[in-house]
């Protein structure tokens, strides 16, 4: 036997004189090479080699062959919320989630869920998945939902649980694109039931009637109160009052205001019901316009914030009725026929997505209403009717004239959104 072989018998003899000694040698230590196919059949764990096929180094830890270059994929937490029957975005934070092909997945045994979605991360720590449909839709409320992730290295993250909650409940429930709508063209109960919910809403008060006179020409209504809130609500069942219009005037008189609507703490103030000839506009959340009479009737006031006041009859023979005040504008005071003078309404997207406009003045006597004839138009000529406002949008009727009626005034609305 040759010296050398005689050494090489040696080191293999004692393996600690192969793995304790340090390896000086400015060459290269060359690991088994081959393809993915040509993997042992068995191994243990800490085997090392060369993968030609991904051209990477990969190791064995018992369960498995992974890249030793692999990243360790962690996921610390779930911010949104599953919820039945309705799709909803979750946002993930961790680490090791590299550029793409990461997988998501949800399971739950009691309703045999147990599936799979790959998104692209935003970044190495955060990614969005939309909850599929085999989730949302079959989950039962008050199941824990496993969740966890895997990258495109094929490390598996830790499980977050997330439990699934029944969706918010109230009023007529639409959705546009990730936002979750709830209008109430009534009183009614808004159910909340995800944590901390970030929420938009509108309040829109019933809109004033129209006054009449006998003799003489009424004033247009004032438009209900408006505005938009946004808030942090917690879990729990929240009232929802929806104001009523103010009827027109049937006899010689004013208008009747129309009702509050309130919602979470907010109170929007109803319309004030349009004056005659012998009282002046109501002060409400827009104030209604003064009716005609031998002098000058002063429009009821606004409430800041909310509404402006109404218009005030004019000083002279024929005593043509103020407009109701609006969101947009005050109500203009009484003129020649078929001049507007109800005060504008102001334009808001939360119900449908595309602009509506809300609380318009009515009209006075002579007088067109709120802009888009949401509020009711005047009565043109003696005898005659004021207009009627469009339903749930909070404005005032038109003033009447003579034996005309005033038209009533209509019911608020109250909007609120989400996103999921």
């Amino acid at each position: 036997m040759s010296s050398n072989a005689r050494k090489v018998a040696e080191l293999l003899a004692d393996s600690k004189n192969i793995s304790d000694v340090d390896n000086t040698s400015v060459g290269q230590f060359t690991l088994p090479s081959g393809t993915t196919a040509q993997r042992p059949g068995t191994s243990f764990q800490g085997a090392q080699r060369f993968n030609t096929t991904t051209g990477a180094m990969e190791f064995y830890n018992g369960n498995g062959w992974f890249k030793i270059s692999a990243a360790s994929v962690k996921l610390t937490s779930i911010t949104g919320t599953i919820l039945v029957g309705v799709a909803s975005n979750l946002t993930l934070a961790g680490e090791g989630f590299l550029t793409s092909g990461l997988i998501v997945n949800f399971t739950q045994t009691d309703d045999s869920i147990n599936t799979n979605v790959t998104v692209t991360p935003s970044s190495d720590s955060a990614a969005t998945v939309a909850v599929p449909s085999a989730v949302y839709s079959n989950v039962t409320a008050g199941r824990v939902v496993a969740i966890k992730v895997t990258n495109s290295d094929g490390t598996i993250s830790d499980v977050v649980n997330e439990t699934a909650v029944a969706a918010p409940t109230g009023g007529t429930i639409t959705t546009s694109g990730t936002t979750r709508i709830h209008t109430f063209t009534s009183s009614g109960t808004f159910a909340n039931t995800i944590s901390n919910l970030s929420a938009d809403y509108l309040i829109v008060a019933g809109g004033g009637g129209g006054g009449s006179d006998d003799n003489n020409k009424g004033g247009g209504g004032g438009a209900g109160g408006m505005s938009t809130f946004t808030s942090t609500l917690s879990t729990g069942s929240y009232t929802v009052t929806v104001g009523a219009g103010g009827a027109g005037s049937t006899t010689d008189a004013n208008g009747a205001s129309g009702a509050n609507s309130t919602f979470n703490s907010q109170t929007m103030i109803g319309g004030g019901g349009g004056g005659t000839q012998d009282a002046t506009g109501t002060a409400g959340g827009s104030g209604g316009g003064a009716g005609g009479g031998g002098q000058s009737r002063t429009g009821g006031a606004g409430t800041s914030g909310q509404g402006n006041a109404g218009g005030n009859s004019n000083a002279n023979s024929p005593y043509y009725g103020g407009g109701g005040g609006g969101k947009g504008s005050v109500g203009a005071d009484g003129g020649d026929a078929g001049t507007p003078n109800g005060g504008s309404g102001a334009t808001n997207d939360y119900s449908t997505g595309s602009n509506v406009i809300y609380a318009a003045g009515g009209g006075g006597t002579t007088g067109a209403g709120g802009s888009s004839g949401v509020g009711g138009a005047g009565a043109g000529s003696n005898n005659n009717a004021g207009g009627n406002a469009t339903a749930n949008r909070g404005s005032g009727g038109g003033g009447g004239w003579g034996s005309g009626h005033g038209g009533n005034g209509s019911a608020g609305i109250i909007v609120i959104r989400y996103q999921l």
